[in-house]
């Protein structure tokens, strides 16, 4: 080892929410179109974003007495299993950095969702921590997880530090970051003695109750803020990501205590069984009933014409829980109810239809069937006659408060209006694309100023951006991959509770 004269960290991240029941499959594709960078290029990427690169940025920025080596670093957008190669091939890149660099390491953070699946392994996250672990038994190593992570007790004995996500939706990236990368400062300089423990309560929860603004999982967040002190430096909460379907998946709680404070440690032991406690008590309150599409829309239209914005959500095709923008219960509702309103749907994912509109022209006409693409397992295509508004690139960054300036991608897009109903406008693209974000709609030339019914492929990170825009957002329930009565789905390993 050479004579250096900076601390070195390394960073890796691999953030990735699967959902089991989803029809598409992630590959290498999904991958390169998000994030797929190393090096430099990974943190002038995630410079100013607010993201947990976003902070490891700054972090290099804020201490240059530290060098901070970014090794490979991905993301996709939730969906089906991974290729299991790409997973390999991922960790074997990351280690084969970690064990090439001559001048060894003084910490390792690692930006991981914890939600993972391939299509031949449960727990890709726990077995990516464990070979770095096993490469370097005695460097500090951390972790920041998503609310959303199936955590395994396993990882208390794998990792020095750690963290999660306090808000859904996601809006404390960098926070999460911040805190473990603070904790391996503290450790590597010996002023703290991290020990870290992950106690499951076996509970399996809806997520659509886990907003952190109001309810069960705010009282958690609530309860778990007070237990800090007394040789506890961190709790973290975890609803999990019930539709990864894995025998880790469900809720967990993690503590973070000093061992110079809590060497037995029961202070952490006894925070966790509180922890666990109060996720049982709460089970019941993250069940709730939503109305069908067509009661939804009908709620939706005596609100909007009293004035302002109303959307509605379909969170069972919600793009961020593995939805493919495909299923079509709620546009079909929307077309049964023939609503003359200004009315924007987005949004359908279908490269096909995409073609199709470009060929017709702007102002051209075109018939399509909309929905039930990748699979009809939640319903058939629509069929309807439509008119070319607008095309685009499908770029633009997030100008919302979740992911700020992150650069998205949904392919090339269209913008149609029904041709019976001109009133109604639908937005389709050539990839699975989020519409959380009021960037995506000035995108397609959409004023929301004059729009009066939004419908959205969208569950809780919509409210980031479009609480504050919006006179009421409703939520539906209707067939996903990502449907709100988990009893629908065929689980196979995660442990049911209702």
């Amino acid at each position: 080892m050479g004579k250096r004269t900076k601390k070195r960290l390394a960073v890796a991240r691999f953030w990735y929410e699967g959902n089991a029941f989803c029809p598409a499959p992630c590959t290498m594709a999904d991958f390169e179109r998000r994030e797929w960078r190393k090096g430099g290029d990974a943190l002038a990427a995630a410079a100013g974003t607010a993201t947990e690169l976003g902070e490891v940025a700054e972090f290099a920025r804020a201490h240059p007495d530290w060098e901070v080596v970014a090794l490979r670093c991905a993301s996709a957008l939730p969906g089906g299993p991974i290729d299991d190669a790409v997973h390999r091939a991922f960790t074997e890149e990351v280690l084969a950095g970690l064990a090439a660099d001559e001048d060894g390491w003084d910490a390792v953070y690692l930006s991981l969702h914890g939600a993972a699946i391939t299509d031949l392994r449960q727990t890709p996250d726990l077995d990516f921590v464990r070979a770095v672990r096993a490469l370097l038994p005695d460097v500090p190593l951390g972790a920041s997880f998503d609310l959303h992570a199936n955590l395994a007790p396993e990882l208390g004995g794998l990792l020095d530090c750690a963290s999660g996500y306090k808000t859904y939706p996601h809006i404390d990236m960098r926070e999460a970051a911040s805190r473990v990368l603070d904790m391996l400062l503290r450790t590597q300089a010996g002023t703290l003695s991290p020990r870290v423990l992950v106690a499951k309560p076996d509970l399996l929860l809806s997520s659509f109750n886990m907003r952190t603004d109001a309810g069960p999982m705010r009282e958690l967040q609530d309860l778990a803020a007070v237990q800090c002190g007394e040789g506890v430096v961190e709790v973290s909460v975890f609803g999990g990501f019930p539709y990864a379907d894995t025998v880790d998946t469900g809720a967990s709680v993690l503590v973070v205590a000093d061992m110079t404070r809590d060497a037995a440690g029961a202070r952490a032991q006894a925070v966790a069984e509180t922890m666990k406690a109060a996720m049982r008590r709460l089970e019941p309150a993250f069940a709730v009933t939503l109305p069908t599409p067509q009661q939804g829309l009908a709620q939706a239209v005596e609100a909007a014409r009293a004035g302002g914005l109303v959307a509605v959500t379909d969170p069972g095709d919600n793009p961020l829980s593995g939805g493919v923008c495909d299923t079509p219960a709620l546009f079909r509702a929307l077309l049964d109810a023939s609503i003359d309103l200004p009315c924007v749907f987005a949004s359908f994912a279908d490269p096909e239809a995409v073609q199709r509109a470009l060929e017709a022209g702007l102002g051209g006409d075109c018939e399509l069937e909309l929905g039930g693409r990748v699979s009809r397992d939640f319903g058939a295509p629509v069929r309807a006659a439509f008119r070319v508004e607008r095309y685009t690139d499908g770029e633009f960054s997030n100008t919302g408060p979740m992911e700020t300036g992150v650069r998205t991608s949904c392919g090339r897009t269209a913008l149609l209006s029904l041709r019976d109903m001109p009133n109604v406008q639908v937005i389709v693209t050539e990839l699975v694309a989020p519409a959380n974000d009021p960037g995506f709609f000035t995108l397609h030339g959409v004023d929301l100023d004059q729009v009066r019914l939004l419908c959205v492929k969208a569950k809780n990170h919509f409210r980031a951006a479009f609480l504050p825009l919006c006179a009421a957002i409703i939520d539906v329930d209707a067939p996903g991959p990502a449907a709100l009565d988990l009893r629908l789905l065929p689980f196979r390993h995660a442990r049911r509770t209702h």
